[in-house]
This record gives C-alpha cells, sequence and structure tokens, in this order.
C-alpha cells in the first residue's frame, strides 16, 4: 500500500499518539463536558461515536447526526481534532460535511468487504485519515483487504486498530488480544501505524492500564480510549469506560521503551509470563466446553462418566509430550490429573440434571 503520515498538525509524533472520548455521543452536555476535561489533560484528538452498530435491535443505536454539531463545537471550543465511527456512504457524506478530521471503520464494517466498498467509494477524492478495525474473527487478510480498498480509493493516511477478536468460549477479555496478528501485521506493512484498543479488548476498566502497557511493549503507535465524563451512567459499553482523571493517571505510569531495545528486563518477561497464563486459561475453558460437550453425549447415550481406559491414554500420552518439550511426566500427570477432576465434575453436573 501507498501510505502517508495520519499525523495532524500539532499532533506530537511520540508515542503513543492518543485518541479518546466517550463510546457514544450522548447529549451535548456530556460530550463537551467529557471533550473539556480531556483537553485540559493533553488529549488532541477527540472520538465520540455518532452511529452505534448495535448486536440486537432495540439498544442504544447512537445519537445520530443531531450529534455531528456538538462534536464541531468541540473542535471549536476545545481546539481538539475530532473522529467518529462510520458505516456507510451516507455517514461519511454527514461526517466529512460537519468537518470530521478523522474517521474509522469498525469490526463489524471492516468484516463486510461490500460496506467497506462503499465507503471506500464515497471517500474518492478526499485524503483524510482513516483508521481501520481488524475484522470480528481473527483474519488477517479479511484486514488487510480492507485497508487496500480505503487505500485503492485514494485515501493515503490509514492506520489500523487492534481491538481484539471475538470467541465463542468464556474468556478474561471481552475480545481475545491475540497479540501474533497484529505482530504479523506490522511484519506485512511495517510502515503502517497501529493502535490499540483496549477499551473493547478487555471489556471492562480495570483491564485498560494493563492492556496499554502491553501495546506499547509491542511496539504499538497509538491507542485509542474510550472515556466519558460519567462512565457508570453512560449509555453503551458502560463497564470498559474511564473517566479523564484515570486515563491521565494510566497513561503517566505507561513505560514507553526503545523500540530497538534488543534484550528483556524481569518486568518484559513477566509480561510473557501473564500471557502464557491468559492464554493457558483460555484453552482450557474451551477444553471444559468440548468436556461439557461429550458429558452431554454419554448422557444422551447412557454411557458412564468414567473411560478409565482413555484417562489412562491421556496420562501417557500428555506425560511423555511434556517430558519432550522439556517438562517431567509427573509433573504433566499432575496437571492432567486436575483438568480430568474439572472435567468430571462438570459432566457430572450434566448429567445430573
Amino acid at each position: 500500500m501507498e501510505l502517508e503520515s495520519i499525523l495532524l498538525p500539532g499532533i506530537d509524533s511520540k508515542r503513543p499518539l492518543l485518541i479518546a472520548g466517550p463510546c457514544s455521543a450522548e447529549t451535548e452536555e456530556q460530550v463537551v463536558t467529557t471533550a473539556m476535561q480531556l483537553a485540559s489533560k493533553g488529549i488532541k484528538i477527540f472520538r465520540a461515536g455518532i452511529w452505534k452498530p448495535r448486536t440486537k435491535p432495540g439498544g442504544f443505536e447512537g445519537i445520530g447526526i443531531e450529534g455531528l454539531p456538538w462534536m464541531r463545537r468541540v473542535k471549536k471550543e476545545t481546539g481538539m481534532y475530532i473522529t467518529t465511527e462510520v458505516a456507510t456512504a451516507k455517514h461519511v457524506e454527514a461526517a466529512l460535511e460537519a468537518e470530521m478530521d478523522m474517521l474509522w471503520i469498525g469490526a463489524r464494517t471492516s468484516a463486510n468487504p461490500f460496506a467497506v466498498q462503499e465507503i471506500a467509494d464515497a471517500l474518492q477524492g478526499v485524503n483524510i485519515p482513516v483508521l481501520v478495525k481488524n475484522p470480528v474473527n481473527p483474519d488477517l487478510e479479511l484486514w488487510i483487504g480492507a485497508m487496500e480498498r480505503i487505500n485503492n480509493a485514494g485515501v493515503k493516511k490509514i492506520a489500523a486498530i487492534h481491538r481484539g477478536f471475538s470467541s465463542y468460549d468464556k474468556k478474561i477479555y471481552r475480545n481475545l488480544p491475540q497479540w501474533h496478528i497484529p505482530i504479523e501485521l506490522r511484519r506485512r506493512i511495517p510502515n503502517l501505524p497501529i493502535f490499540c484498543d483496549p477499551s473493547h479488548i478487555g471489556g471492562k476498566r480495570e483491564l485498560v492500564a494493563p492492556l496499554c502497557q502491553q501495546a506499547m511493549d509491542l511496539g504499538f503507535d497509538g491507542l485509542i480510549v474510550e472515556s466519558h465524563c460519567n462512565p457508570d451512567c453512560a449509555w453503551s459499553d458502560a463497564s470498559q469506560q474511564i473517566t479523564p482523571d484515570v486515563l491521565d493517571y494510566i497513561l503517566n505510569l505507561l513505560v514507553i521503551r526503545e523500540e530497538k531495545q534488543t534484550t528483556e528486563n524481569l518486568k518484559e518477561l513477566r509480561r510473557q509470563i501473564d500471557d502464557c497464563d491468559n492464554d493457558l486459561i483460555e484453552v482450557l475453558a474451551k477444553r471444559m466446553r468440548v468436556s461439557r460437550e461429550i458429558g452431554t453425549f454419554k448422557k444422551e447415550h447412557d454411557m458412564t462418566i468414567l473411560q478409565t481406559g482413555r484417562y489412562s491414554e491421556i496420562l501417557e500420552k500428555r506425560g511423555a509430550q511434556g517430558a519432550l518439550c522439556g517438562m517431567s511426566a509427573e509433573f504433566i500427570k499432575k496437571v492432567f490429573e486436575a483438568i480430568h477432576e474439572e472435567s468430571v465434575r462438570q459432566q457430572m453436573e450434566i448429567i445430573s440434571k
């Protein structure tokens, strides 16, 4: 792709580039109050969702074009740049008319090539910065394809937003980070700026800070964070929004490491351990889901829960695999005994119902 810098005049190029604001524009007072608070903390780019795609009908789907004058007021009174999400050609037209300085394409939209192409066609001849969130599913080619469609329309100021990926299983995060995917994106397109959306990855405000740090440790260029003047009363995604004061506190504690540093300190190694532990828990959750499906099958076919032959086979094979990977067979045996015990417990719950 042919790319240009997405930096806007007056924006410092040092990491992280910051975009912050509420999930949704709700009222003029809420938008302006949040923007004023963020501006006082030095934030230069204000975000707010004007149109909100919801999973089911009946939820708050955004204030719509009524909120665009509020965004223009923010721009006029604070000097901040303004940005919002667009999902249709009409959104693009209205956003450009409202003098938006930057646009982003959401995860549901980037998963649909027809929708992305419609947006690309509407952007012909306009080289406004466009940020593209990853599709909801972990499909790197689809993500790159969405950015290529925008680029082919003549837009050279493009960046990616990593907001995590949906998963069927219960997990720590709202959307799995799967950091290897944006890492591969960086390898494929080295000059592409990549932002992290810790709000949508975590889904909980207490996860925003560690996710911001992980993104910086991985060399991300910027952060797009949901910040609300009164997050507990937010009309959408209240649990993942933080106040401007909390955002400022998080940013002041961020450690920005040298990108060319070749050795890892203890803190970075511990971060890797945390990542591994999170992956272990998520894999175990998936395994337990399969175990419950097996329990249902056994119930429907009047089979006993404990299958001793299968249990012995698992312990022997996993022990041998562990030894090949440099771990003691006894350690692996203990791990899988505990896993098997939990699997049996969950299957007993299903059969007893």
